[in-house]
């Protein structure tokens, strides 16, 4: 296994990530921003247990959902019709990342981890979206931004499918800047159920070398209220 070395950003190829855990690519290294930003440049993200080094990632296959592929079931179309919730981008960062830190079953968003997110949203390259019942927190996501790749790393939910609402929401929101594709790392049965599916690892590195170099649009990034096209039909 490789060991990253304290004074290099560098990972080596994916194509030497294991198969046995699958996509363990890389161990050690901090959680700095420019350490994050290089290893999401390359397609690989972190993943450990609160007592482990850290280890780093580049699974085969690869969770994603493409654009057009967003399943909205029938209690979720009721739940938009209604607009429970308030949506916004970039509000709340700090308390959606210690928010998805609270798990009953353990949590890897140690403190460090959560520092190391909070550097990269202060760069600019990750994002909160959040969901808000009257002037309170109850649901949200947050995220890493690669060109026109959205990279979604957790999220949690305080009320009936607060976080879903938030990022059906966010999922409109993101095409409208060209946003090509949503990388949900490892298939689950939440993102399944939302129409993730899983490619060939090298299909999906295609993908993000084609489009990690193009800005998007700053304006997608601004804090502000995001709303549900009128033009989509629920």
């Amino acid at each position: 296994m490789y060991q990253l070395d304290d004074d290099s950003y560098l990972f080596p190829p994916v194509s030497e990530a294991m198969r046995e855990p699958n996509g363990l690519l890389a161990i050690g290294g901090d959680l700095s921003s420019k350490r994050l930003q290089a290893a999401y440049y390359d397609g690989i993200f972190p993943w450990f247990n609160p007592e482990e080094m850290p280890l780093w990632w580049s699974p085969d296959p690869r969770a994603v959902l493409m654009v057009g592929d967003l399943h909205i079931s029938r209690s979720m179309k009721k739940c938009l019709k209604k607009q429970v919730y308030r949506i916004t981008l970039n509000h709340a960062f700090k308390e959606v990342i210690e928010a998805c830190s609270i798990r009953e079953e353990g949590t890897w968003i140690v403190p460090e981890v959560r520092a190391g997110y909070l550097a990269l949203h202060k760069a600019g390259l990750a994002h909160s979206v959040e969901a808000w019942y009257g002037d309170k927190l109850v649901g949200g996501l947050y995220g890493v931004n690669v060109g026109h790749l959205f990279c979604g790393e957790s999220m949690f939910s305080r009320m009936n499918d607060a976080s879903k609402f938030a990022f059906i929401t966010f999922y409109f929101h993101f095409l409208r800047y060209n946003g090509q594709l949503f990388d949900c790392q490892v298939l689950n049965h939440h993102t399944a159920s939302m129409g993730a599916k899983e490619i060939p690892r090298w299909d999906f590195l295609h993908i993000l070398y084609r489009w990690r170099d193009k800005s998007i649009d700053s304006d997608c990034w601004l804090p502000q209220t995001l709303r549900l096209p009128q033009s989509i039909e629920i």
